[in-house]
């Protein structure tokens, strides 16, 4: 097994047109022809998972953020992000990232996020130019419920304890538009399709006091936990495409931001 035959599976499904205008997906580092082993994937590449990618002896990182997201003038350890980089070049890991491909992929973040909160007649939120897929979710529940049940799902399914939310909890939900990262912008398109709620992992101050004015509730997450689930089933996807090779989520893959 080598890097090419990982990537193309990927490609295959989160194909790399799906991805923002901005964005930097793909193989960012290494050798397409190398052999592959052992695969780490995670959200995003910290010292603390580059350290663990090298003790654990990987070959490729599949990572949700790219590394390097934006073109680099020069490479050196005077940065942490270059530093990162020349200690995995130095291990001879690869990296790859499919990023907004992966939202928006058919099977991807967006489309899981949407089946875990029971949407039905699930759609694209922001169609794509070509009109193939496109960014976010939208769908109906079977029956308005109350944002205190949406809020219950969205915890069950993501694991996670505490979620910020805009709104009444009392306040009957039928129409819900999901985005998985940082996807603020999306309320505007979510508020045109009659959505009552936006479920997103982070957003402006600004635009929760809009989406409070124009009465669309959002229940945020944060970032990391409306993405880090996705990456699990990632890895486990990988593992069951490619039974020889020794497939894992990372360990140090952890949110920045803590409850106080």
């Amino acid at each position: 097994m080598n890097v090419e035959s990982i990537a193309e599976f990927i490609e295959k499904i989160a194909p790399s047109t799906l991805a923002e205008s901005w964005d930097n997906v793909g193989l960012l580092v290494g050798d397409r022809q190398a052999d592959v082993a052992r695969v780490m994937a995670c959200l995003t590449i910290t010292p603390a998972s580059a350290r663990e990618a090298i003790d654990q002896r990987a070959d490729l990182i599949v990572t949700h953020h790219p590394l390097p997201f934006r073109p680099l003038k020069r490479l050196t350890s005077s940065t942490s992000e270059g530093g990162v980089l020349l200690a995995l070049i130095a291990a001879r890991i690869a990296i790859y990232s499919p990023h907004t491909a992966f939202d928006s992929a058919a099977e991807g973040i967006n489309q899981r996020l949407a089946e875990g909160l029971d949407l039905q007649d699930v759609r694209v939120l922001v169609p794509a130019a070509d009109g193939v897929l496109g960014s976010g979710r939208w769908g109906k529940l079977a029956c308005a419920v109350p944002l205190a049940e949406v809020v219950a799902r969205l915890k069950h399914f993501l694991n996670v304890s505490a979620v910020q939310i805009t709104g009444a909890l009392d306040r009957p939900v039928h129409v819900i538009a999901v985005a998985c990262g940082s996807a603020g912008e999306f309320l505007t398109p979510a508020r045109a399709l009659g959505c009552d709620c936006l479920v997103t992992g982070e957003v402006r101050f600004h635009t929760a006091l809009e989406a409070l004015a124009t009465d669309v509730s959002l229940v945020l997450p944060g970032h990391f936990a409306s993405e880090r689930f996705a990456v699990e089933a990632l890895a486990a996807v990988l593992a069951r495409q490619f039974p020889s090779v020794h497939v894992w989520a990372s360990r140090e893959d952890r949110d920045p931001l803590r409850w106080g």
